[in-house]
């Protein structure tokens, strides 16, 4: 228990680590800060029994040059994943693509990134961000869809208290959902904080989906959702093309491993770009063992200096 409050601690210290001591661990999660390494990162992925959803880093973006700049990258890497035949979708921010600045800017820009997916025969995938989008994001997927756009897909987070309902009002559509628990600090009002109690709620909400007929990434590390899954798939008799799971790059790799060996359909989230330090720092704070080794490299490194 003190080894985890320690790492927890560790874990609000992390954005004074230098940058420097933070990339190398930092590799392990992300691709580089380039679109060719996205690429190369998603062909060793393939030959590994892997296909993958690409995350190109950038949020909460406040000027439109920035907006302008992120669709740009969104674009270049559609036309790669088409141009290089890659088994790979796009994951979109709402908030990368202008949803604080000007709502309808950013409908635009998802409607025209999703119609070029569609002209290469690619998905793209809506990310979920904090509860303050989750309206937003819900209702472009629904107008999506019913505008007739069937290759794109929602993220959906087990934690929010609002979810199920949201699940049961997208069943007509029969949609396409990512499922994943849920990373930002939201109020007890809005989002369950019991570790139990979200993990029931994703069995619950899972059941649910793998029902509606429609399309489930199941989009988690943890083994007892892994299994509950596999027993829903059996008991449901679903065919792989019905659910697919998702890990993220450099997390968990033996449980891709298994599943792989098994039969079922693996994606990886692969993000790339210049923003890796915001998104390293946040994946510590996911998994607060991390941050214990970054300080550790912290001390190796002070004490080969010796004293000043």
């Amino acid at each position: 228990m003190a080894g985890t409050l320690l790492d927890r601690a560790l874990v609000w210290a992390m954005p004074a680590v230098p940058k420097a001591v933070v990339q190398p661990l930092s590799r392990r999660y992300i691709a580089g800060p380039e679109l060719s390494d996205a690429i190369e990162t998603i062909r060793s992925l393939g030959e590994r029994g892997r296909s993958a959803t690409v995350d190109v880093l950038g949020e909460q973006l406040t000027t439109r040059s920035q907006i302008e700049a992120l669709a740009g990258e969104y674009r270049r890497a559609l036309d790669a994943f088409a141009r290089e035949q890659l088994d790979a979708t796009l994951s979109v921010k709402m908030t990368g693509l202008g949803l604080a600045l000007d709502p309808a800017l950013c409908t635009e820009n998802v409607r025209n990134l999703v119609a070029a997916a569609r002209d290469h025969s690619l998905t793209v995938e809506l990310d979920m961000e904090d509860s303050t989008t989750t309206t937003a994001t819900v209702d472009l997927y629904r107008s999506l869809r019913e505008g007739g756009f069937d290759n794109v897909v929602v993220a959906l987070q087990a934690y929010l208290r609002r979810t199920l309902e949201d699940v049961r009002s997208l069943a007509p559509l029969k949609p396409r959902v990512r499922l994943v628990k849920g990373i930002w600090i939201e109020p007890i009002s809005v989002a369950y904080t019991d570790y139990e109690t979200i993990r029931g709620n994703y069995a619950r909400l899972l059941d649910e989906l793998l029902g509606s007929g429609g399309f489930v990434a199941i989009a988690s590390h943890d083994e007892w959702i892994h299994w509950r899954a596999l027993e829903l798939i059996d008991r449901r008799g679903l065919k792989p093309d019905a659910y697919e799971f998702q890990m993220l790059l450099g997390v968990r790799e033996h449980l891709g491993d298994s599943l792989v060996r098994d039969g079922h359909g693996v994606r990886v989230y692969v993000p790339y770009g210049v923003d890796w330090h915001a998104y390293s720092v946040r994946r510590f704070q996911e998994n607060p063992q991390l941050a214990h080794h970054v300080f550790a490299d912290v001390l190796g490194r002070a004490r080969r200096r010796g004293p000043a």
